[in-house]
């Protein structure tokens, strides 16, 4: 069962339920990962794919985050989501729009073939949707030797805001004030020079660049 860590500074962002915390990690695929190793701090960015609670990461057996990851310490895993930038009548009201979320918990490895199998293929299909669907995963050698580590979700806190400037209604000046929204744009796809073939684009890629291309004017 997920718990809920209260925010303190920006309070009227919070979004503590499980809905809002899993739309924002299904939004993407990258996360940090924060370690502490012989009392030195570390954090380091990485890919992730999500079932119900808990996140797969993979990686080599060398890996030194994954091994610190299974020390038995509570791991804190953060993913962050940039959607504007906010521009004030002044500085001091200037920010940005974002949703993000701040993860504790414990992490195993996952050392059966198949549970370490569905979670490379939900790794790739966070990624790139169904993807798995039309590639191998790879060799049951490549598997095998893939270092996959699943960290359960103990505690969470999300917070989201959206929206132009704030409270600064009583500021006076002349310069535009609002927000410019962001969004994660993919360009064109761009063909392995490698190949002698021009296979079509598969679905899952075509599925991509629906979600991802930028709107014709």
């Amino acid at each position: 069962m997920m718990e809920f860590n209260p925010v303190i500074r920006g309070a009227n962002r919070q979004q503590n339920d499980e809905e809002h915390v899993n739309a924002i990690l299904d939004a993407g695929f990258i996360c940090h990962v924060a370690i502490t190793h012989q009392g030195q701090s570390m954090i380091i960015p990485t890919a992730y794919g999500r079932k119900g609670n808990c996140l797969y990461i993979h990686g080599s057996s060398k890996n030194f985050m994954m091994q610190e990851m299974l020390n038995g310490q509570t791991v804190c895993v953060s993913v962050t989501h940039l959607d504007g930038v906010v521009l004030g009548k002044n500085l001091f009201f200037s920010s940005v729009n974002y949703r993000s979320v701040v993860l504790f918990g414990k992490a195993e490895q996952v050392k059966s073939f198949e549970e370490k199998e569905e979670a490379l293929s939900i790794i790739c299909n966070h990624i790139v949707d169904q993807r798995s669907n039309e590639v191998p995963i790879g060799s049951d050698v490549q598997i095998e030797k893939t270092f996959v580590v699943k960290f359960t979700i103990e505690r969470a806190s999300a917070k989201i805001r959206t929206d132009g400037p704030m409270n600064d209604d009583d500021v006076e000046g002349n310069a535009w004030s609002g927000h410019i929204p962001l969004t994660l744009v993919a360009g064109n796809p761009v063909l392995d020079p490698k190949r002698i073939d021009n296979p079509e684009l598969t679905d899952s890629v075509i599925h991509f660049l629906n979600i991802h291309t930028a709107p014709k004017h």
